[in-house]
Formats: C-alpha cells, sequence, structure tokens
C-alpha cells in the first residue's frame, strides 16, 4: 500500500514539471514573436535595388553628331547707284551680286565693272556701287570690307579695288596680282604671291596673314 501511495505523490509531481518546462518553451517563443513583430513595426525597410528605366536609342547622341542651329543672318549697308540703297538683311552666305539685287539693282549711271558681284559678304559691312568714272580710290574705302572688318580677302574673288586695301598695294600692284590670276587661272595657295611681279618676300609677309585662296 505504501509503493502505490508513493506513486501517486510522484504523479502530481511530475505533471508539474511538465507543465513549468511548457510554459517556459511557450514563453520563449512568445518573446521571440515579440520582438520580430516590434522590429518590423520599428520603421526600417529592407533595402530596395534602383531600377534604371531603359533608354531610347535614338535619345542617345552617336560619337561625331552635329548640333544644328540657325545661322546668323548678315546685315549690310548698301550705298552709291542703286535703285533702293540702305541697310539690307541678308542669308547666311549671300555674295555682292544678292545685296545689289535686294537693294533694287544698280541705278542708271551705275559701273558694274567696278564690284566683285561674286565675293562672299560679312555681317556688318558696308556695300558701295560705284558709278562710272567714280575714282577707285574713293570706292575702296566703302567696298573693302574685308580689310576693315579684319575679315581675309580671297584672292581668288577680289577685285583689284579691294586689293587696294591691303597693306603696300596700290593700284599698279592690285592690277599685276588679277592680270596674273587671269593667265595662270586660280591661286593655289597664298605663297603664289611670290609669283606676282613686284611681290619680294618683305611684301609677302607683311600680306600672307591677310589673304586666303
Amino acid at each position: 500500500m505504501r509503493h502505490r501511495d508513493e506513486d501517486t505523490e510522484r504523479a502530481p509531481s511530475r505533471r508539474l514539471k511538465v507543465g513549468i518546462g511548457a510554459a517556459t518553451v511557450l514563453l520563449v517563443v512568445a518573446f521571440v514573436v515579440a520582438a520580430v513583430i516590434s522590429g518590423l513595426s520599428s520603421g526600417r525597410e529592407l533595402p530596395v535595388a534602383a531600377v534604371t528605366p531603359p533608354v531610347s536609342p535614338s535619345a542617345v547622341p552617336t560619337a561625331g553628331a552635329a548640333v544644328d542651329g540657325p545661322e546668323a543672318e548678315l546685315f549690310v549697308h548698301v550705298s552709291g547707284a542703286v535703285n533702293k540703297p540702305g541697310l539690307i538683311r541678308l542669308a547666311p552666305g549671300a555674295r555682292v551680286v544678292d545685296a545689289v539685287e535686294a537693294a533694287g539693282g544698280f541705278a542708271e549711271g551705275a559701273d558694274p565693272a567696278g564690284l566683285n558681284l561674286a565675293r562672299r559678304l560679312h555681317d556688318g559691312e558696308q556695300l558701295r556701287a560705284p558709278q562710272v568714272g567714280e575714282p577707285a580710290a574713293e570706292v575702296a574705302a566703302e567696298t573693302a570690307g574685308d580689310a576693315a572688318t579684319g575679315a581675309l580677302v580671297d584672292l581668288n574673288t577680289a577685285s583689284a579695288t579691294q586689293l587696294e586695301s591691303l597693306p603696300r598695294i596700290g593700284p599698279a600692284m592690285a592690277q599685276r596680282i588679277v592680270d596674273w590670276r587671269t593667265s595662270n587661272g586660280r591661286f593655289g595657295a597664298v605663297t603664289d604671291l611670290l609669283k606676282v611681279t613686284g611681290i619680294g618676300q618683305k611684301l609677302f609677309d607683311g600680306l600672307k596673314d591677310k589673304v586666303t585662296v
């Protein structure tokens, strides 16, 4: 009887220990769950990889591509023997003939041979259409826009009057340059000036930076 009583007393003790162990496990699990919930609610976010949108091939500039832009217009003051003298607005690359036409053409008594109609114009220059018999020196003072604006004088298109705007080039030397061009064709290089009679190395050195071909 005593042995049965001892077994009866030990049974509640074992159940108590099992209950305490289970409670401990539940307590640990509850603590872990609480810690996880607390971490999620703290506002911290997992890092997100940045996503770059694809770029259209048309939006990527190719190597050597030029950026187009409008060219500046030319403003030229046309005076002298024209029908409508005044300030003329011309497209880029315009020539003397374009300016004369925009000014109403040559007036009666004009000397068209006094201008190089093929010469390119420069913004801001003054162009004077000469009259027949007008002194070349007077025309040169207003038509030598290239030299006055610092632009180069083209040996292949400049008139004798325009060549006279160059340093140490008088009417006789200017005519020699024109005659050489007429006899030999276009100047292939600036150094061809040395082939013109009367132009030596010293004179050439003063001209080479003011002319082009």
